[in-house]
């Protein structure tokens, strides 16, 4: 089934009820040896073994469930290492002739999202924008007449918007030679972003009108600007793109329909608008990020001590997991003001719950906040403030007293690395 993606708000299951304790532990923090380079996996037996340790923290994806969190990511998507190439087409209609030229459109996305995309991967992945069609694309008909509102079906409208796009681009584009499209609408368009969000990624659909021999399975359209008044588009307003791509790669909407209330500002594939921020832990091993042996995967009974590295830094452990059945576990990571994570004000090891059964935009993935009821420590514009102290501090315990498993953060060490102990039945 073609899998498409909307900013559709819908209610978000109910997870079990969680209890938060305090652990004053005493830890005195310790000297490391530092951070080392970016780890690659190791090949023979020694691989062999590393790899089936962490058979039971990939949990699965399940049937019917669009863009699951489940690993590995299912066919049909763009890859997301190695070099990408990504196609852009600016388009504007008889109606909403383009404002300015095609590549100033062009130059709201570029070259923070390559950027942007190069930070978060470690430098995995390599991000090449191209505009083979310097110009603006005129769609053959008004921007009425595709029906094209919040939520739109791929089907008719967008079926007969991308149709129109290829006959237009083809003469000019070797689509075979691209592993993503992006179409960059001209922003007078449709509504303001402000007052409805049509921006939307048609993703894994292999029922996509072919072009030069291929689907253009993987597209995002990007519409109007993401502009609150505050004066930092120029800044932040790239955002959505980064975030649309984020479908392209397989990854799921992580706002619920209360907003960012189930994730907050620790994902952008939750919140968007605004000030910058990285990925999830998770998130990054399921991109391919992260190697193996920087996972470390608390899957056997009794307790065992971590050492997690910031996520924002190369190389070292990134991510904790705690599998609690086939589809569903806990992740831990350590989240600081780094990298692209600039709103980060409480920094700490972040604690979240990943459910591969549960839907985009349903709240597949649940932070655990540490101070519930709080009201967060930041004030910034679109910055969901309740979550923004989740993170837990050292002599502080997370208790998921129904699954009987505890998360203490013991300490932190002079390199910026948390040492987390994991007790579980």
């Amino acid at each position: 089934m073609a899998q498409t993606r909307h900013r559709i708000r819908r209610p978000h299951r109910a997870g079990a009820y969680i209890g938060l304790t305090a652990l004053a532990l005493g830890i005195t923090a310790t000297a490391s040896s530092g951070i080392s380079g970016r780890h690659h996996s190791a090949s023979g037996p020694t691989a062999a073994t590393a790899e089936s340790a962490l058979a039971p923290c990939r949990i699965s994806g399940a049937p019917g469930v669009q863009m699951s969190e489940g690993l590995p990511t299912p066919p049909g998507y763009s890859r997301s290492t190695g070099e990408v190439r990504a196609l852009n087409l600016m388009i504007d209609f008889p109606d909403a002739k383009g404002e300015g030229t095609a590549l100033d459109r062009m130059a709201e996305f570029f070259p923070q999202t390559s950027d942007w995309f190069r930070t978060s991967s470690y430098g995995r992945l390599t991000y090449r924008p191209e505009a083979p069609v310097k110009s603006w694309l005129r769609m053959p008909m008004p921007f009425a007449a595709y029906g094209i509102g919040r939520g739109s079906p791929y089907e008719p409208g967008y079926r007969q918007l991308v149709e129109h796009i290829v006959s237009a681009a083809d003469p000019e584009v070797d689509f075979s030679r691209y592993d993503l499209v992006n179409i960059l609408v001209t922003p007078n368009a449709g509504p303001s972003a402000l007052d409805t969000v049509l921006s939307v990624t048609f993703s894994g659909n292999g029922d996509a009108p072919v072009a030069d021999g291929v689907p253009l399975a993987n597209t995002s359209f990007v519409y109007s600007r993401q502009d609150d008044g505050s004066g930092t588009y120029r800044e932040t307003g790239y955002r959505v793109l980064p975030h649309e791509n984020g479908h392209v790669f397989g990854l799921p909407d992580l706002y619920t329909a209360d907003g960012g209330g189930a994730v907050g500002h620790w994902d952008i594939m939750s919140e968007d608008w605004g000030s910058n921020n990285d990925l999830l832990g998770w998130h990054k091993w399921k991109l391919g990020w992260l190697d193996g042996s920087q996972i470390s995967c608390a899957s056997k009974p009794g307790t065992s001590d971590h050492v997690l590295t910031p996520l924002a830094v190369g190389g070292g452990v990134k991510l904790a997991f705690v599998p609690l059945s086939a589809t569903t576990g806990y992740a831990v990571e350590v989240r600081t003001q780094a990298g692209n994570d600039e709103t980060v004000c409480k920094p700490g090891v972040l604690v979240y719950k990943v459910d591969s059964e549960v839907d985009t935009g349903r709240g597949p993935v649940t932070v655990v906040d540490s101070a519930v009821g709080s009201g967060g420590c930041t004030r910034r514009p679109n910055v969901h403030g309740e979550l923004s102290d989740a993170p837990y501090r050292p002599g502080e315990t997370f208790t998921d007293e129904e699954e009987g498993i505890s998360i203490s953060v013991v300490g932190e060490l002079r390199d910026g690395s948390f040492q987390v102990r994991i007790a579980r039945p």
